[in-house]
Parts: structure tokens; C-alpha cells; sequence
């Protein structure tokens, strides 16, 4: 305790160059809070992106056309009959939504926007969790008739600068067409590269034979029974398309199927490694830091060298003196470090609220921090406390 006293006294001593000295762990430690915490975010989104998703969608796009072993620029085309013959005959589907989907200037009132229009089945709200807040969904009935009626995504009024919930029963134009707004959704948010709050639904028919012209869709979502018979429905969806394109046994598949998951379990895994890096950066920090604090503890044992006689004259032994030595790195090193954990967490929450930035500041990512600026102080105090128990009493008593 007299050794660990007489460590702190010391520090004390010289606030000012203590408090110099402290700063690069607290830069360090803060950095490395602050990235991880962004890092952490990032994680956290996906996942509740992911969760959002499910696990019991599987996605069908078209896949590349090949002519003699050479890829096409062409797309081979889905049809809405691949869809029905899906729905008739592949197994384990609970429902198999087409998408036909273009993007088209839309007009409401004096404001124009260009938005990507959905010609889809009423099970597209059901099968992608989304709710309505205001109005209804499409139905069968809208579909069989051709009607000309459409559901925004929460982002459609803001982005033609109205009022959500009072357009429903308000017309927009869709490609010169007048459509009635019979729903509004509730906000789903991003997902991937594409953000289904930016999308108007349309019933399938009429976008078939009204807005786009065509029964090639860009893409169909499958609903499986039960998350565990995604492998049955995949072989099945597998076996009915070949039949329906007429691929021949042993040829390429000539589309492409996706579970809901795969493409942010890709950008899950970017941003681990993308948060590594940064972490691993901020890390250098710490390092120069501990350089830092060994530079002036060189310094220190320099200054002190007849305190350091006089102390061993009067009994000290060599383990006291390193003791001293290193109680005092090390305390600067772990003071530095709650300094810097608590700025890194006021770093992360100021991004959160002032950019919207998603942060998480996790318990492992403090204790990581925290740790290593304790092995920092260990690691850089050592050959300073060691040359100072080393110094020989009479030459340190002499020492000017």
C-alpha cells in the first residue's frame, strides 16, 4: 500500500504531463469503442432485417441466358404461368407471389415522382409482414377485374409531398392511367438495396394488360409451410420450372433461386470484417499511446533517479522500485481507459442522435477496451520499471 501511495503521489506531482500523457489511451479507447459501436449497429439492423424477412421465403429470379457457352445480355424470362404452375404443383408452398415491377412516373395532384409500381397478388402484404394503417389491401376480385386501384408504401406520400392517410380514396396517375389509392402500408424500411416502402401495388392483372404490357415477371416470393421444409420446396420449385422451360436433364438451370436471408447474411458478413478493420485501426491508436506513456516514464525514471537511491539507501528492494514504476503506468493506462470508454459511448450515441447512424455500445467491446489499455500499461510500463529497479544506489545517490 506504501508502494501504490507513493505511485500515486507521483502522478499527482504532474497532473498536467499525466493528463498529456493519458491522452493517447483515451483517444485509443475511445476510437475503438466508437467503431465498434457503428460496427455493432450495423449488425443489429441486419439482423432485425433478417428477422423481418423470415426464414420461410424463398425468392425466384430469372437467371442468365447462355447461347453456346456465352452469356447473353438477355434475361431469361418468368412468366405469370410459371407462377400458377408453381402454385398447382410444387410442394411445401403456402403461397407464390409474382412481382411485376417497373419503375414509371407517377402524378399526384400538381407533384410528380418516378416510382417503382408493383403488379402483384393481394398475399404480397400478407407473405412480406407488412400491415396496412389506413384503407385496404387489393384483392382477388380487383385482379379479375383489371381494376385500376393501388396501395403506397409509407414513403409514396412523402415522396409526392402529401398527407398519407388522406389519400386514401384520391386518384394518381400511373403511365397517363387514373388509379384510385384504396391503402396505405405501414413502414417496412430497407431491406438490402431496395426499400419496399418506395413501391406502389397494383392487382397483377392490371399491371399486366394496363401499365406494363407484358406477363414477364421480374421476380416471384414462395411462402413455404413450415422454415424447416425449405430444402422440399427448393427441390420442388427446382423440378416445376425445368418442366416449364423445358430444360433438358443434365442442362443449367436457367433461373435462380434465393432464400430471403442470403443477401443480407453477405452484407452481415461485410460489415463484420468492415468492423474489424476499423477496430483494428483505432487499435493503432492505443499502441501509439503506450509508446506514449513508456516514452515518459523514461523520463520519469530519469527525473527520479536520486529518489530512486535514496529509497533503495533506506531498504527498498528492486521489486518495490518496479512495483512503484508500474502501479503508476498502469494507473494512467486504466484512468485513460474509463475516459476513453466513456467518451467512445458519448461518441457513438452523439452519431446516433445527431446522423441517425445506427449505434450499439456493447458490454464486450467496453471490457475488450478496457482490458487491452490494462495490458498496454503492463507491456509499455515494464522496461521503464525495470530499468529503474536496476539502478545501482550509490551511482543514483550521486546522480545530478
Amino acid at each position: 500500500m506504501e508502494t501504490i501511495t507513493v505511485a500515486l503521489a507521483a502522478i499527482r506531482a504532474n497532473v498536467l504531463r499525466s493528463v498529456l500523457t493519458m491522452l493517447g489511451i483515451i483517444i485509443g479507447v475511445a476510437a475503438v469503442i466508437t467503431m465498434v459501436a457503428l460496427g455493432s449497429g450495423a449488425q443489429a439492423a441486419i439482423e432485425s432485417q433478417i428477422q423481418a424477412l423470415g426464414t420461410d421465403r424463398l425468392s425466384v429470379y430469372p437467371g442468365q441466358s447462355f447461347r453456346r457457352g456465352v452469356a447473353s445480355s438477355s434475361r431469361v424470362s418468368l412468366t405469370t404461368d410459371d407462377a400458377a404452375a408453381l402454385a398447382a404443383d410444387a410442394p411445401a408452398l403456402a403461397a407464390v407471389v409474382p412481382e411485376l415491377s417497373s419503375n414509371f412516373q407517377i402524378k399526384f395532384g400538381s407533384r410528380n415522382a418516378n416510382i417503382r409500381v408493383l403488379g402483384t397478388t393481394p398475399d404480397y402484404v400478407t407473405v412480406n409482414n407488412m400491415e396496412l394503417v389506413a384503407g385496404r389491401n387489393l384483392t382477388r376480385s380487383d385482379g379479375e377485374a383489371r381494376r385500376r386501384v393501388a396501395v403506397l408504401g409509407s414513403a409514396v406520400p412523402d415522396m409526392v409531398e402529401a398527407n398519407g392517410p388522406s389519400m386514401i380514396g384520391q386518384e394518381l396517375v400511373i403511365r397517363g392511367l387514373r388509379f384510385e389509392i384504396v391503402g396505405l402500408l405501414a413502414e417496412k424500411g430497407g431491406q438490402g438495396f431496395s426499400n419496399p416502402d418506395e413501391r406502389i401495388l397494383i392487382p397483377l392483372e392490371t399491371g399486366q394488360y394496363r401499365v406494363h404490357g407484358s406477363d414477364r415477371i421480374s421476380s416471384l416470393t414462395a411462402q413455404v409451410v413450415h422454415p424447416d421444409s425449405i430444402t422440399v420446396a427448393m427441390i420442388g420449385i427446382e423440378g416445376v420450372l425445368r418442366r416449364e422451360h423445358g430444360i433438358r436433364p443434365g442442362a443449367d438451370n436457367d433461373f435462380q433461386i434465393r432464400t430471403g436471408t442470403e443477401f443480407l447474411t453477405t452484407a452481415q458478413e461485410a460489415t463484420e470484417t468492415f468492423t474489424f478493420l476499423l477496430a483494428g485501426i483505432a487499435a493503432v491508436s492505443l499502441l501509439v499511446g503506450g509508446i506514449g506513456i513508456m516514452n515518459i516514464m523514461l523520463v520519469s525514471v530519469t527525473e527520479r533517479t536520486r529518489e530512486i537511491g535514496l529509497r533503495k539507501a533506506v531498504g527498498a528492494r528492486r521489486r518495490n522500485i518496479m512495483f512503484q514504476f508500474l502501479v503508476e503506468a498502469l494507473t494512467l493506462c486504466m484512468l485513460g481507459g474509463v475516459i476513453g470508454v466513456l467518451v467512445g459511448a458519448g461518441g457513438a450515441e452523439a452519431l446516433h442522435r445527431l446522423k441517425d447512424w445506427n449505434t450499439l455500445v456493447s458490454l464486450r467491446a467496453v471490457v475488450l477496451a478496457f482490458a487491452f489499455s490494462a495490458a498496454v500499461g503492463v507491456f509499455f510500463g515494464m522496461w521503464p520499471a525495470q530499468r529503474a529497479a536496476r539502478l545501482d544506489p550509490i551511482e543514483a545517490l550521486r546522480h545530478e
